[in-house]
């Protein structure tokens, strides 16, 4: 077993995501392709055959998102706000910040790197952002250094549920 400090973050909704989709890939998709790869193969030589060529190219691929996926889910850790008193921000909760420099109001939610998405507000514990916001509560404002230079956001509210 790894060492938990070793180990990336997920929050509860991510690894329900990635555990469904590994599902469906191994259960559905798997046997999608399985029928392709035999109707391909029942049209005769295979040598010169783009459909049975694009199934097994489709195979490949749908393999190697199942070994990622299993990768994830076998090397992260749940993080849940169980015992959070919901007044600070942390893994898993959506909260509000004013990026003081640009006036702009902007929504996040931290995860775990495997489930960062910043076009969705989604961002990684690991991120300079991310990781200067977090255990910091409503009003205070935080200084974050980043590639771009120092950035400050001030938290306008940590949302609850």
């Amino acid at each position: 077993m790894e060492n938990k400090e070793n180990m990336q973050v997920l929050t509860s909704e991510g690894k329900a995501k990635y555990e469904e989709e590994l599902h469906y890939l191994k259960v559905v998709r798997r046997q999608e392709i399985a029928e392709k790869i035999k109707e391909a193969r029942e049209q005769g030589d295979l040598s010169e055959n783009a459909e049975y060529d694009a199934a097994k190219d489709e195979q490949r691929d749908i393999e190697a998102r199942i070994e990622e996926l299993d990768k994830i889910l076998r090397n992260s850790r749940v993080v849940d706000s169980e015992g959070d008193d919901g007044t600070r921000v942390s893994i898993g909760k959506w909260f509000k910040v004013l990026d003081i420099e640009f006036d702009e109001e902007l929504e996040y939610k931290i995860v775990g790197p495997t489930e960062a998405n910043s076009v969705s507000g989604l961002i990684s514990n690991e991120c300079p952002v991310g990781k200067a916001l977090l255990g910091h509560a409503a009003g205070e404002t935080v200084s974050v250094e980043t590639p771009s230079g120092v950035c400050e956001y001030k938290i306008l509210e940590i949302m609850q549920g």
